[in-house]
Order: structure tokens, then C-alpha cells, then sequence
């Protein structure tokens, strides 16, 4: 029989047993966290959404994905010390993915980066940072002369990337690349990163491509780019180039009613629909872009937002 005194201790164990949980919640720290810092599609800049570019936060090691321009400004916003960057990865080179990789990397260095940032992407990346520091020489060497700082051309470490496959490996994060198509370019490459809160794929911009459920089976998050044709059919009708620009926008880029598709074969836990084509459209609401996608896709939605966080585990 249980007395008086030992009934109020179960009672007293049991109910810390139930706050415990609640209690660990509220304090924990997400080890792993999304920023989604430029959610417009496009090398336009406006007043509005910022250009493409994505954050990773892993055990407090941010890693950039994309460089449209604005990204250094954002990374402030989101209160993200730009010298803490550790890994840039760029998906393709087009301008509004890699405008600002070069400046990311010396606005770090000006903000007192001492230490590396290793950058990844399609071929052509360890041209690009070698032509970055030419450009740049008269400034870099005057300030490693007048102002005492680290020479920063042995900071920024670029790789090409040439071939499908894990592209970086760290106690934290193992980080796959997949080719995916975005005509008329080819090196093109969607990530992967396998964290210890979950899988979380970034698409790049890519045409529909069912291989890339493949590559994202199972996946926590899937950050997909999207496209709403009745929106470009509005922005072409205003456009000198249409007729081809519509072309080149539906060749190249993925509907919202086939990214359903991919995220419904995929069996991902959450779609965020981000790099928006055309993402400067005010009359385009957040079901515009969702009501196509569930036509196939049952799962969670999210419509990203410049500066949105999402943690993981979802």
C-alpha cells in the first residue's frame, strides 16, 4: 500500500516528469536553422524581396547558400556576424546567384575575418575568385600595407565543382551535390546537407526534373524554386523581349504545379517555396503560389520570406 507521504512523492515526480519536457524546450538552442535571406527569382533589384540566397545555420557554423546581391546586408538583418561565415556554395553562374560572392568574402575580411571561408561551385569558380583579387589588388594591397590586415587572397579557398557527390564532409554536416538541369546552363547544382537535426535540399534553379525527388527522397526540407505562369504571362505582356523571355523563363524553371509533383514523389516532411519567377509581382498571394502545389503535394507549405528562420528537426 502506498502511504500519504509517498503518494505526494510519485505525485511531485510525476508532474516534474511532465513539465521536464516543456522546460527543455523553451531553453534549447536549434542546432540546425534555415535563414532564408533572398527569396526573389531574378537579377532585378527592388524595393521588395531580396535576390537570391540562403542561410544554414549548423552547431552555429553558417553556411551561405547562393550570393545574389544584398546577401552581405541580409546576413546583418539576420544577425549573422559576416566573419562567421565558414562555407559559400554557389549553384550556377548566373548573375543573380554569384554578383556578390566576391563582395561577401571582402566584407567579411573588412568586418576582421582572420580566418578561412572555403567556396564551392560549378566550374568556374576558382577563375572567378583568381579574376576577383586582380580586379580588386590596388585596394586589397593598399590595405594589407595601411591598415595591418591578413592578406585575404589566402583566405578565400575556392573548388571547382565537376561532378555529382559529397563536395564536403565535417563532424556536422555532410553536404551532396546533384546536377540538375536549368537551360540552357548545365553546371548547375542542386545541395543536399545532412545535418544531425535532419536532410535538408536546396534545388537550384532547375527545370522540371524528376530525378531531383530522387536525389531528395525523404528529405526533412526541401527549399524548391517555383514559378506562376500567370504572373509571367503578366510580365511579358510589359516586356520589349516577351516572347523570348517567356521561353527562357518556362524552359529553364520549374511551375508550381510540377513542384507538387516533386515534392509529393519525394515524400518530404516540409516544402518551402522560395526563388519566386516573377517575385516582384504584388498582385501574386501566397495561395497563388501554394494552390497548384497541393494538387499533388499534401504535405506542409511554406512560403518563404526574406529573413524567414524555419529550425530543425521540422
Amino acid at each position: 500500500m502506498i502511504d500519504r507521504r509517498n503518494a505526494m512523492k510519485l505525485a511531485l515526480g510525476s508532474a516534474a516528469m511532465l513539465a521536464a519536457p516543456a522546460v527543455r524546450a523553451q531553453g534549447a538552442k536549434p542546432r540546425t536553422r534555415i535563414v532564408f535571406l533572398g527569396t526573389k527569382g531574378g537579377p532585378r533589384v527592388g524595393i521588395g524581396a531580396s535576390n537570391p540566397a540562403n542561410l544554414v545555420v549548423v552547431n552555429d557554423t553558417p553556411i551561405v547558400i547562393d550570393c545574389g546581391m544584398g546577401v552581405s546586408r541580409q546576413l546583418v538583418s539576420a544577425g549573422v556576424p559576416i566573419p562567421s561565415v565558414k562555407y559559400i556554395f554557389i549553384s550556377h553562374h548566373h548573375s543573380d546567384h554569384n554578383l556578390e560572392y566576391g563582395n561577401l568574402f571582402y566584407n567579411a575580411w573588412a568586418a576582421g575575418l582572420t580566418t578561412p571561408i572555403h567556396s564551392f561551385g560549378p566550374k568556374g569558380i576558382e577563375e572567378m575568385t583568381r579574376d576577383y583579387w586582380e580586379l580588386n589588388k590596388f585596394d586589397v594591397e593598399t590595405r594589407i600595407a595601411d591598415e595591418g590586415r591578413p592578406d585575404p587572397r589566402k583566405l578565400l579557398i575556392a573548388k571547382d565543382i565537376t561532378e555529382d557527390g559529397v563536395v564536403l564532409k565535417t563532424p556536422d554536416v555532410t553536404v551532396t551535390a546533384f546536377r540538375t538541369p536549368h537551360p540552357p546552363i548545365t553546371d548547375n547544382f542542386a545541395y543536399k546537407f545532412e545535418t544531425p537535426d535532419g536532410v535538408i535540399v536546396f534545388s537550384s534553379d532547375t527545370n522540371y526534373n524528376p530525378k531531383l525527388a530522387d536525389f531528395a527522397r525523404g528529405a526533412d526540407v526541401l527549399v524548391h524554386e517555383c514559378l506562376y505562369i500567370p504572373a509571367v504571362d503578366r510580365l511579358v505582356a510589359k516586356t520589349k523581349n516577351g516572347a523570348t523571355l517567356r521561353k527562357h523563363l518556362l524552359d529553364s524553371h520549374t511551375s508550381t504545379e510540377d513542384v507538387g509533383r516533386i515534392a509529393a514523389a519525394a515524400n518530404v516532411k516540409v516544402l518551402a517555396l522560395s526563388h519566386f519567377v516573377p517575385g516582384d509581382d504584388p498582385d501574386v498571394t501566397d495561395d497563388d503560389w501554394t494552390r497548384d502545389v497541393k494538387k499533388h503535394y499534401s504535405g506542409r507549405i511554406v512560403v518563404a520570406k526574406d529573413l524567414m528562420e524555419l529550425k530543425l528537426p521540422v
